[in-house]
């Protein structure tokens, strides 16, 4: 049985979860397996509910899969070297170092049509390319500056302080976040 304060916490969240499960029920094709608060806590609902990743993606005239993209013919020498650290049936283990070498090879992000073309030579669905393009925040799926700078903002980071360091990079460099500085 859980404590009482877990109890009201879970109940809240079963409702907060009731409200928004209301708000998208056009996208729900079922209802909710979740029967109780405990259930809830022991499935991981909420989390996965709750997310706040905003980790999609909208076609632009430089970034769509439509667009030609292969690696130049130095770089495919690295990809055949990096390819023959792996057995052939662990291919996609090379995913990681070949989105590197695609952002080098880009210019500093990398488009969703070399994210394809690994995805074609690891011989996978685009999507698990993108699955590990979207985790790891070393790399950029958009175009970025010259200078690109990144505030740590986990928790930790912010209890020492991150908030405060982030705004004064902000202020000092005039710019909001997420936002673009030009010299």
């Amino acid at each position: 049985m859980l404590p009482p304060a877990a109890r009201l916490a879970a109940r809240r969240l079963l409702g907060l979860a009731s409200a928004s499960a209301s708000q998208s029920a056009a996208r729900r094709l079922s209802p909710s397996p979740i029967s109780s608060p405990a259930a809830a806590a022991a499935t991981g609902y909420f989390s996965r509910t709750f997310s706040s990743a905003l980790n999609y993606h909208i076609d632009s005239p430089d970034n769509n899969p439509n667009m030609p993209w292969e690696f130049t013919k130095a770089n495919m020498e690295k990809v055949n070297e990096i390819l023959s650290h792996y057995p052939s049936n662990y291919k996609q283990s090379g995913i990681i170092p070949m989105l590197d070498l695609a952002q080098q090879q880009h210019g500093g992000w990398v488009p969703v049509a070399a994210m394809d073309a690994i995805a074609k030579i690891v011989g996978v669905a685009p999507i698990r390319v993108y699955e590990v393009a979207t985790f790891y925040s070393m790399f950029n799926r958009t175009k970025v500056g010259k200078y690109h700078l990144l505030v740590c903002g986990t928790t930790p980071c912010m209890i020492r302080g991150s908030r405060d360091i982030e705004d004064a990079l902000l202020k000092h460099l005039g710019v909001k976040r997420n936002g673009l500085y030009i010299a």
